[in-house]
């Protein structure tokens, strides 16, 4: 089998399987309740004139609504068939780039073929907030594989080719690229280590840091606890609360790492540029320890950096790492056909998985347009063809009961969205009780029986339109009825 041919099954493999086990691909949900809206903004600056205050602490942290809201505009292109495309080209270049960094690492293909395998089990990085796959477009996986290949630039002592993708990450998600620029930061300095001149530029670099973190201490906001408590269950953010299970599962990463490197190395598998590699991954753990405590103290920047991320970075490459030791320790004596049938096996496996997974959540394995109750889909649909300016009250948990957020399906403003609001809330400690003050305003939604609750509503958030399910009514003008759902205008 011919190189082209072997490259082009394993993309496939990795993105249908991988799909398979993300329960499907799908179109306006989860952090796209953030990043439809914030494409939308840059494409057109008409939009969401009162929810841009929502949008904007986290697009500080983002290039990447420019790049794209600039190609939504100068091309027309609709955010479905866009995401979709990026989505694709996000798993291949996954797929790729976990190909070249076992490569890089003297892997045969016996040991790519078990990190694919292992690549398409979609899991949780325990208490992160992070998966190691995505169901639907997240700029954080595309910066994730951009970063991987940077990580395999390594592997050929090519750093400047490693900086060139890190910052290309950057572009598409900063907080991810992060992380990689420290692990090539780290690699490029290794082989120079006993060098007095990077001696002294590191030992000014951990001086600087030290400052840094002092100052940072005394002067960068601190989140109170107004702002924590619309936090709400986000423990992830807080690493130092961990239960002991996740600290084990986490610390185990470095551990394994070391293990089967030392291993590597007593059997002259390691590879030039793989010490520098392995000292970057060891060096995010140290940077994750030392950002504990300051999350701790609630610093915001250290709350908002989400360190804890950096075991994302270590589930890849432990992956490769084990697939590696597996094909090199379990099945080294094995004949080729043994093997094949063994990694077939497991290749099953992961299909099998997928396809539970599918019939469990009762999804297709790809949904280009967004999914959700087609009564609400028809009422965001005529929202979106009302003016840009309306202010539309709705069930403030609409996203998730009905599968998608008024912000990403009409491109209209809501007062609140329950699903999304209090995560951007992390960003801006104003944000933050703007959506405490609405979210005690629009609690007992559910129970509004008489006009009284949504006029307050009105007089409070000039609301233009009230959504409501037709279970219930209320002595008010329609402009708009389905089965479902009826629009009452308020203006």
């Amino acid at each position: 089998m011919t190189h082209a041919a072997r490259l082009t099954i394993a993309v496939l493999f990795v993105l249908v399987v991988g799909t398979a086990n993300s329960a499907g691909y799908r179109f306006g949900v989860s952090d796209q309740a953030f990043y439809v809206p914030a494409v939308s903004l840059r494409a057109d600056p008409s939009l969401f004139p009162r929810d841009r205050a929502v949008f904007e602490p986290q697009m500080r942290f983002w290039v990447g609504d420019e790049i794209l809201g600039t190609f939504v505009r100068v091309t027309g292109i609709g955010l479905p068939a866009l995401f979709a495309a990026l989505y694709v080209v996000t798993m291949a270049t996954l797929a790729i780039a976990v190909i070249a960094l076992a490569r890089r690492l003297g892997c045969d293909w016996w040991t790519i073929a078990i990190a694919l395998v292992l690549l398409t089990l979609r899991h949780r990085i325990a208490k992160t907030g992070a998966n190691s796959l995505e169901g639907y477009m997240h700029p954080r996986m595309l910066a994730f594989a951009c970063g991987i290949v940077a990580l395999a630039s390594i592997g050929r002592l090519r750093f400047a080719t490693a900086a060139v993708w890190t910052l290309v990450a950057a572009l598409v998600h900063t907080s991810t690229a992060i992380w990689f620029g420290g692990v090539v930061a780290v690699a490029a300095a290794w082989p120079h280590r006993r060098d007095l001149r990077v001696r002294i530029a590191a030992l000014s670099l951990v001086v600087i840091a030290v400052v840094f973190v002092a100052v940072s201490v005394r002067l960068l906001p601190r989140m109170d606890p107004a702002w924590l408590a619309v936090l709400g269950d986000r423990d992830y953010l807080f690493s130092a609360a961990w239960p002991a299970s996740a600290w084990a599962v986490n610390l185990a990463y470095p551990i394994v790492l070391l293990a089967i490197y030392r291993r590597r190395v007593a059997t002259g598998a390691t590879v030039a540029g793989e010490a520098g590699l392995v000292a970057g991954l060891l060096a995010l753990v140290v940077a994750f320890l030392v950002t504990v405590p300051l999350a701790e103290l609630r610093v915001a920047f250290f709350v908002q950096l989400q360190a804890n991320r950096i075991f994302w970075l270590l589930d890849a490459a432990v992956a490769i790492y084990v697939a590696w030791w597996i094909v090199a320790t379990l099945m080294v004596r094995w004949p080729v056909g043994r093997r094949a049938m063994v990694i077939g096996a497991l290749a099953v496996l992961a299909v099998a998985r997928g396809a539970y997974v599918l019939h469990e959540t009762h999804r297709p394995i790809a949904q280009v347009e967004a999914s959700a109750d087609e009564d609400w889909l028809r009422v965001m649909q005529w929202l979106r063809d009302r003016p840009s300016s309306w202010h539309v009250l709705a069930d403030p948990g609409h996203a998730w009961k009905y599968g998608i957020s008024v912000r990403a399906a009409a491109l209209r403003d809501t007062p609140l969205e329950l699903g999304k609001d209090p995560a951007m809330a992390m960003y801006d400690r104003a944000l933050a009780l703007r959506v405490a003050e609405r979210t005690v305003a629009l609690g007992d939604f559910d129970a509004w029986s008489d006009v009284g609750p949504i006029r307050q509503a009105d007089r409070r958030y000039d609301i233009d339109v009230f959504v409501d399910r037709t279970d219930r009514a209320f002595p008010l003008p329609v402009l708009y009825r389905n089965a479902s759902f009826v629009v009452y205008d308020l203006r």
